[in-house]
């Protein structure tokens, strides 16, 4: 039971960091886009008439990640048992 709860606990925090990692990359990329007015002039295109923001994923995919990383974390504690990395 106690190898279950820290794959859980484990799966839990790689999705959260992944989350926010994902967030504060895309945060950085906003902050720091510089437009170029110069070489814009000289490129001219039509603009696209619908706009897309996000890509809307099914829920499953998330159930599916979530529980293939506590499965993944679960054989890596279970392998790591005993060596210096863990307390238990």
């Amino acid at each position: 039971m106690m190898l279950f709860l820290q794959a859980f606990i484990s799966s839990i925090v790689v999705h959260v960091v992944y989350f926010y990692g994902m967030m504060l990359v895309g945060y950085i990329k906003t902050r720091n886009y510089k437009t170029d007015f110069a070489s814009a002039w000289d490129n001219v295109e039509t603009l696209q008439s619908e706009v897309v923001f996000s890509k809307v994923n099914s829920p499953f995919l998330y159930l599916f990640t979530f529980v293939g990383v506590a499965v993944l974390c679960g054989i890596i504690i279970k392998f790591c048992k005993g060596s210096f990395f863990l307390l238990n």
